[in-house]
């Protein structure tokens, strides 16, 4: 079933990318198939014509190859049209050949979509209803008149089948490619929905929560367990700008994304937001203040132990951390945070590289 989906999707997208080539082939066999119905039937000048249109069409398939799809959208409709009135008068009108009238009202509106933007899709409406207003008036003139040419009964049942069909199949096939189109749309609009929504919750150099994405999530855990057990912690590299300054922005980089992998490393399961350049804030969930602070002062020491190398320099780091336990006191995460920052900023002032659990 998978397989047969894969194709049937694989085959609808190949049609719709080639709508335009696919539309002339199949009128070039439309106009193949009527000529031989009208050659049987003798009636000579709808023979001509039907030559004269597999030609168009032939060369309508050569501009699709070149990219010059208005002139290719324009001749459809206009031989369409030209056909159906000259069909009929020779044909009468129960021949159906009004029925090809109808059989473009897809091709009308899709391949018009394609090629018209914004207000100029006001010329598909004039198109439509230009198009019904010929059908309108062929029924006014021919309903009652004898044809020109008498066609066997056989061979006018024949032609009425073959019209209704490419009418019918018209409509559904190019329904189906509007609804595949549609769709394809629509879930490529959702997919980069998804990406802006990531990127607006996500700093794209660590692939962590940013401020906007890392603050609903503390705040959703304060509401639905006001008095949980989680710290905050709020790390705040030393000394990162003389990196920057000696080694380059890349060496700082590559440093962010390292220590990002020691803090997952060191606290899985934690939530973590880079909050800006070289901070660090951790949501370490369901643990104590001393938990915390046993976990936190683990992650200070395996930073502190893991240099990274860049090219031919060994960076030795070292973070300063402030620790905060939630309390009942704590109303929003910002408050918390703040905590956490200002016990980390102790820290920057009294010999960095330390972990501050509690006010000074």
């Amino acid at each position: 079933m998978d397989s047969d989906g894969s194709v049937i999707i694989k085959t609808l997208s190949f049609l719709e990318k080639n709508i335009f080539s696919f539309t002339t082939g199949i009128m070039c066999l439309i106009h193949l198939t009527l000529l031989v119905i009208f050659t049987v039937a003798g009636i000579m000048p709808l023979m001509m014509f039907n030559i004269l249109s597999v030609v168009v069409y032939l060369f309508c398939f050569l501009l699709c190859k070149t990219g010059q799809l208005l002139p290719v959208y324009v001749s459809i409709i206009l031989e369409v049209t030209v056909y159906s009135v000259i069909s009929t008068y020779f044909a009468g009108l129960d021949a159906a050949s009004y029925c090809f009238l109808f059989a473009i009202v897809p091709i009308i509106i899709l391949i018009g979509c394609n090629l018209f933007k914004g207000s100029r899709r006001w010329g598909i409406v004039a198109m439509l209803v230009l198009n019904f207003a010929v059908y309108v008036a062929m029924y006014i003139r021919f309903n009652g008149d004898s044809p020109i040419f008498e066609m066997s009964p056989a061979l006018k049942g024949i032609l009425v089948v073959f019209s209704t069909f490419v009418m019918v199949f018209s409509m559904i096939f190019y329904t189906t490619v509007f609804i595949f189109n549609s769709e394809r749309e629509m879930l490529t609009l959702e997919k980069k929905n998804q990406r802006l929504s990531a990127d607006a919750r996500e700093d794209p150099l660590t692939n962590l929560y940013n401020r906007r994405g890392f603050l609903p999530l503390v705040n959703n855990l304060m509401r639905s367990d006001p008095f949980g057990h989680f710290c905050i912690a709020f790390c705040d590299l030393d000394d990162f700008k003389r990196i920057n300054d000696t080694y380059g922005h890349e060496a700082g980089d590559e440093v962010l994304k390292h220590t990002t992998n020691i803090i997952r490393k060191e606290l899985p399961g934690s939530d973590i937001c880079r909050w800006g350049g070289e901070e660090f804030v951790i949501l370490i969930r369901d643990c104590t203040l001393e938990e915390a602070r046993d976990k936190a002062e683990g992650l200070r020491k395996s930073i502190e132990s893991n240099p990274i190398f860049f090219f031919d320099h060994k960076l030795f780091i070292t973070t300063t951390i402030g620790l905060e336990e939630n309390k009942d006191t704590y109303t929003d995460p910002e408050q918390i945070i703040k905590t956490a920052d200002e016990r980390m900023y102790y820290g920057k002032q009294h010999g960095k590289n330390i972990l501050i659990s509690e006010d000074l």
